[in-house]
């Protein structure tokens, strides 16, 4: 199958490889003072993507190469998270589509107690989040301005430069090694809150730890996609 990336114009390519060649002398320490955030989607019934199981040539249809599927969509939740060095940070459920307002009461219910918590000194910790219109907000702005905070001057189009994406992959990889599905919404949120709650510090660093080589991996493309 086709590796699915997102969509790279020249503008996006650029800036990409701008970014990567100003934070590239940028070494882990550096790196241990950001907070990084993103939002994702949780399934009660696992990925929406294509799955893959092994099975014997001319086999028929067997137990492990069916994926349950329910008449009228099985329920998912959405949530925030955000990491730094010393571990996972405090997450969010998202209700409804998440506009300006709900992003804000979120950072101001969840980003301040994070960065209280994360042991970087005030002056010196920086925030990363993506591109996302409401990110972007006047709302948004404000509250950062008010608040003291720093950003990361972010690319566009550019997951594979965030560490956390591959955390909500570990989440969600051990969410699969629950028994059963979840009986209801209420339910994903208990298990991811748990799941979340339990990450070790240890897997947040071995992410930190690969941004010179996820900026390597841009400046090689010329800002082109990568692995990660």
């Amino acid at each position: 199958m086709k590796k699915k990336k997102p969509f790279l114009s020249v503008r996006h390519r650029q800036q990409r490889l701008a970014f990567a060649l100003k934070h590239r002398e940028w070494t882990v320490e550096d790196w241990k003072r950001v907070i990084w955030s993103d939002e994702t989607k949780i399934n009660r019934f696992g990925s929406d993507g294509r799955q893959w199981v092994w099975k014997q040539k001319g086999e028929g249809l067997i137990e492990r190469e069916v994926q349950g599927t329910v008449k009228f969509g099985g329920g998912n939740i959405m949530v925030w998270g955000c990491m730094g060095w010393n571990g996972v940070c405090q997450l969010a459920e998202i209700e409804g589509k998440m506009d300006a307002d709900q992003f804000v009461s979120i950072l101001e219910d969840h980003l301040l107690p994070s960065l209280e918590e994360s042991g970087i000194p005030e002056e010196q910790v920086i925030f990363q989040q993506d591109n996302d219109p409401k990110h972007k907000s006047k709302k948004a702005k404000n509250w950062m301005e008010d608040n003291n905070i720093t950003l990361l001057d972010w690319p566009a189009q550019s997951p594979d430069l965030n560490p956390i994406e591959h955390l909500w992959d570990h989440a969600k990889n051990r969410l699969k090694e629950y028994p059963t599905p979840p009986k209801g919404v209420w339910q994903i949120w208990e298990r991811v809150e748990e799941v979340w709650n339990n990450i070790p510090p240890e897997v947040c660093q071995n992410l930190i730890e690969s941004m010179p080589r996820r900026l390597e991996a841009v400046i090689k493309a010329k800002g082109g996609n990568t692995k990660y």
